[in-house]
């Protein structure tokens, strides 16, 4: 890993500034970012790589956008294509990288597409909008979809409706890019399930709820084509005090897949855990500050001995050297200024 070479993406808001996405070679001896590029597009409020590491998909106003990733890890566009519907916040690939899928937030609705098989993105192959009210007819209590991944298996994709509270699971028909619904998961009233990530061989699921601040775990299996989920354990990732206007946000694990680590605005913290492989069970390790505001998302590099973290509303991204063992987080040097940062991922060159 010492020769590993890294690129760093970072998707943000444009306000003023037209350049969405940037692009960073990453020192890993010494923790820190340096800007390589800078690519043209508006609103890039999430990326994600396919899992033959080729392409970088992007949302961006209206729909999607997406890039050859080039041998130095700069991005050569390919093309737009519309998901005829609001912007999205999120999007990810199935793991043959023959779809995509994109949650819609502001509309709750899921959108699946095409992709070819230089990259780009094709037409649109199923669309379904979330329907109802949540426990209050209020802005915040409808569907709000906020993230859309696939199982490892490839069978079911599971969609966080963070509106409705619950997580919907949906049978996928690779062929046509279909989904049906086969089960729904649900979170406690007004928890708001945000972001799923699933352990490195499949078995557990692990979901962040942004207003009341815990993890679920759940084992799950495919038990002959039924999908089936245990809870197996919740864990808290803040104490919320009556009042408190603390929500969880990021959901990462490390590249070696021993740690996951969440976020917290409001009280502007990291918090990683240690990941037991044979049980899913997380560990709390510590919950440190990250020096900024609204810590939308944050990663340990990969080599686990530095951390960096996005700050939405304090402009920045601030880094960190980490000591696992000891349960330590000390400020590495200066942060650097990006305007709204939102997501971030690492590529390996």
């Amino acid at each position: 890993m010492a020769n590993d070479k890294y690129v760093a993406y970072v998707s943000t808001y444009t306000q003023g500034d037209n350049h969405g996405i940037r692009i960073y070679d990453v020192d890993m001896e010494k923790g820190r970012f340096y800007e390589k590029d800078q690519v043209e597009i508006t609103n890039s409020s999430y990326v994600t790589i396919s899992h033959n590491e080729k392409y970088l998909y992007s949302i961006t106003d209206f729909g999607v956008e997406a890039y050859v990733i080039k041998k130095d890890g700069t991005l050569e566009f390919l093309n737009f294509a519309s998901i005829n519907g609001m912007r999205g916040c999120y999007l990810s690939t199935d793991y043959t990288d023959s779809l995509l899928f994109v949650a819609g937030y502001h509309d709750g609705k899921l959108t699946v597409l095409r992709l070819k098989e230089d990259g780009s993105i094709g037409e649109i192959t199923d669309e379904i909008f979330h329907k109802g009210l949540g426990s209050l007819a209020d802005r915040n209590f409808r569907p709000h979809i906020n993230c859309a991944r696939m199982t490892h298996d490839n069978k079911y994709l599971l969609v966080a409706d963070q509106g409705m509270d619950h997580i919907n699971i949906y049978k996928l028909d690779l062929a046509n890019g279909k989904v049906l619904l086969a089960d729904v998961l649900r979170s406690e009233m007004e928890s708001a399930p945000r972001h799923i990530k699933i352990s490195r061989d499949g078995r557990f699921i692990y979901i962040v709820h942004e207003w009341k601040c815990y993890i679920d775990v759940y084992s799950y299996e495919d038990k002959n084509g039924q999908p089936v989920f245990e809870k197996v354990q919740t864990v808290d990732i803040i104490k919320l005090d009556k009042g408190s206007t603390y929500a969880a946000s990021a959901l990462t694990f490390s590249d070696d897949h021993q740690y996951l680590l969440s976020t917290v605005a409001g009280d502007n913290s990291v918090v990683i855990y240690k990941v037991d492989e044979e049980t899913g069970l997380l560990e709390r390790i510590f919950c440190l500050p990250v020096s900024g505001e609204y810590p939308k998302d944050a990663i340990l590099f990969p080599n686990n001995k530095f951390l960096v973290s996005l700050n939405h509303e304090s402009n920045e991204m601030t880094f960190f050297h980490v000591n696992l063992e000891d349960k330590t987080m000390i400020m590495n040097g200066q942060g650097i200024k990006v305007n709204a940062p939102n997501c971030i991922t690492f590529h390996k060159l």
